[in-house]
């Protein structure tokens, strides 16, 4: 198959979503030129174009796009082409209704929007099918082909008779028989038992809490059943061009679909990532959206499809992005894996729901500094293509992270309502970042768990037999593992282990719980620990007994009266170290501050062995990131830093941004990016080829 290099070509791609449709046709002329200007190599085309290529059932006006697609292939740019199946045209949903999706009240939505479609209605499949299969044909062998590009941020959710229906044969499938489902369901609670599969279907607005298997499978339905779609537009698009790359755009960390299985079925990861500018941590945000971007694929480049030149229009205030913060969030995707950088969109529109979108080529026009950074950016990649593009960024630490995890642990009637395990993740995440380290994601399925000498698992309420013994042999086989709170409660059904938490990882961390205690605000106790410093349990504890870990923090032996605390809580573990075989396992029952997560992490990190981060020291407000021989710094904070170069570097270097060349320390001016490559590396001293490799 594929992959992203063959549309690369050793080469960062720059650019964005195009839309010539919403222009009068001689604008394109104009858009081309600047483009070229700007230093655009890649252009997504007919996201959302549906209607101008079949304005009536069968029709179909292709000139349009060839004309479009000549254009810029004249101009020097690929096209990165859509089906543009996220958004039928009305004709579509006004003759055949069943086609819209429903909601979970019953009610149907409409068209006038997007994302009006049911991935399981015959007519939307059959049209939706027919366009694919014509624009592959016709575009097959056209030369500014790059990339396939299929419908756009997964779909809809949908309640309909059709859905209902395919819910049943998917349920058949998973299940087998009805007794089966039953017992997985537990529908003996609140007497839900099912007597005939025609009984069974979506789970609608209900009088009160739903049953949560039938919850789990519906999620898990929906991300099938949207797969499905995407394997069959897919299909047809290989088919008629094998050499082409396919993709689609995830939202970062969004629950829709479960982006492992999906993620396996692409040639190339791609994910739309909008951070909030007021956010202070939103660098941080982005670095965790790049590390599961190019941890989707096993590591390999990927793809920023979409992103803000610089406001948005869909938040409550929607603050401006500084160039110089969209030069740097486009540079850090590239240094955390990114062979392709793109923005939505290129051209702003001038009507629409999105009209007070930002795009590349602003409202004001070409003579803006938005629009001069963009050329700047544009000329800036150029530049890396030839030292970057295809490389790897190295990690020796995995994060675990599980899409049905979050569908069970994002239902009702939890212990703690507000436990979300993206915060959780958010956390401990943080506090690598600001250690230096650079982690993968990676699913409790992995076959390469063995890669990491850590593996952090924040959360794992829900896991299976088969990924438990996973995470058990990669500790008793030499590695380190870091567990947080309420983690191998159920099974992939929601079914609680019994025998007391944390059920299958019991033997593993040595510990047995029995309670599970949300702490009310300031209502935890103190903790005393010799190796971590002392700190005040907040947010979560358990009632937790050792059956052969060592307790490395524990309850002090007095408490003072409040609620929620137990005279016998004194000397209760809070945090445990445990060694399991050849490897050690580590348990945390409480949520840290993050000072105490710091210094918990840097003792994992050191007893795991793993190898100093691109800097001896961490600098403030500064991310360095190695990808094959570049080192990249950049420097999110307000005042300029100096940054000690480390060994490899510091005998010589040069800036592959601006050709400057440093050695031992490097001055870096705030929201600024260097990208280093040692001097024995560069053209004609070493070979650029060789740092492709990572």
């Amino acid at each position: 198959m594929p992959d992203l290099s063959d549309a690369t070509r050793g080469r960062v791609l720059y650019g964005g979503d195009y839309n010539p449709e919403q222009w009068p046709e001689e604008v394109w002329a104009e858009d081309a030129a600047l483009m070229r200007r700007a230093g655009v190599t890649l252009a997504t085309v007919g996201v959302f174009s549906w209607a101008r290529i079949e304005p009536r059932p069968g029709a179909r006006d292709f000139d349009w796009l060839d004309r479009v697609l000549d254009l810029l292939h004249d101009a020097g740019v690929g096209v990165c082409l859509a089906t543009p199946t996220a958004s039928p045209p009305p004709w579509l949903g006004h003759r055949h209704p069943d086609t819209l999706p429903v909601d979970d009240a019953g009610t149907p939505l409409t068209y006038g929007s997007r994302n009006q479609w049911c991935p399981s209605a015959p007519e939307y499949r059959r049209h939706s099918l027919a366009l694919v299969a014509d624009l592959a044909e016709r575009y097959a062998g056209h030369p500014a082909l790059r990339l396939w590009h299929v419908g756009n941020e997964t779909g809809p959710t949908c309640h309909c008779e059709h859905t209902a229906t395919a819910f049943r044969h998917w349920l058949r499938a998973r299940h087998g028989t009805l007794e089966r489902l039953n017992e997985s369901w537990a529908t003996a609670f609140w007497s839900q038992r099912y007597d005939s599969w025609e009984e069974i279907t979506t789970p609608r607005r209900a009088p009160y809490l739903h049953n949560p298997t039938q919850l789990l499978d519906f999620r898990r339905f929906t991300s099938d059943v949207l797969l499905d779609q995407f394997r069959a537009e897919r299909d047809l698009l290989r088919q008629a061009t094998p050499h082409v790359p396919v993709t689609t755009n995830f939202i970062h960390l969004w629950d829709q679909v479960d982006q492992w299985a999906w993620a396996a079925e692409e040639d190339a990861a791609a994910i739309d990532v909008y951070t909030d500018p007021e956010d202070p941590a939103r660098h941080v945000e982005s670095a965790l959206a790049y590390d599961l971007a190019r941890s989707l694929r096993d590591g390999a480049p990927w793809i920023l499809m979409e992103q803000a030149v610089g406001g948005v229009n869909w938040r409550e205030r929607n603050t401006v992005k500084t160039p110089a913060r969209m030069r740097l969030d486009s540079l850090q995707a590239v240094a955390r894996g990114a062979d392709t950088v793109a923005f939505f969109q290129w051209r702003a529109s001038r009507a629409g729901a999105e009209k007070f979108h930002s795009g590349m080529l602003p409202h004001a026009g070409p003579d803006t500094r938005a629009f001069r950074q963009v050329c700047r950016l544009g000329d800036e990649l150029g530049r890396l293509g030839p030292a970057v593009a295809g490389s790897r960024v190295p990690a020796e630490i995995g994060l675990l992270w599980d899409w049905h995890n979050v569908w069970a642990l994002r239902q009702k009637a939890h212990p703690r309502q507000d436990l979300d395990p993206a915060e959780l993740l958010r956390e401990y995440h943080r506090t690598l970042w600001q250690a230096g380290h650079t982690a993968d994601l990676l699913p409790p399925g992995s076959d390469r768990l063995d890669r990491y000498r850590l593996l952090v698992v924040p959360n794992l309420y829900l896991v299976t037999d088969a990924d438990a013994e996973r995470l058990v042999r990669y500790v008793a086989e030499g590695g380190t593992l870091l567990m947080g709170f309420f983690s191998g409660v159920v099974d992939e059904h929601d079914h609680i282990r019994l025998g007391g938490h944390p059920a299958p990882f019991r033997d593993l961390l040595g510990v047995t719980g029995e309670e599970f205690r949300p702490l009310a605000p300031d209502a935890g106790p103190r903790v005393s620990s010799a190796l971590l410093g002392d700190f005040r349990a907040a947010y979560w504890m358990e009632t937790l007994r050792t059956t052969g870990a060592e307790a490395v923090a524990t309850v002090e032996p007095t408490l003072p009266p409040g609620p929620g605390v137990d005279p016998e809580d004194a000397g209760m573990p809070v945090i445990t170290r445990h060694s399991h075989g050849a490897g050690t396992a580590w348990y945390v029952a409480t949520r840290l501050d993050d000072p105490t997560r710091a210094r918990l992490l840097t003792r994992v990190a050191d007893d795991a062995g793993l190898r100093p981060a691109p800097l001896a020291a961490p600098v403030a407000g500064v991310e360095a990131v190695r990808r094959g021989e570049v080192l990249f710094l950049l420097n999110h904070g307000g005042q300029p830093v100096t940054v000690p170069l480390p060994e490899g570097y510091a005998a010589g270097s040069v800036d592959l941004l601006t050709g400057t060349p440093h050695r031992q320390a490097v001055e870096l001016p705030a929201e600024d990016a260097l990208a280093l490559l040692p001097g024995d590396r560069l053209p004609g001293r070493g070979s650029a080829a060789d740092a492709r490799q990572g």
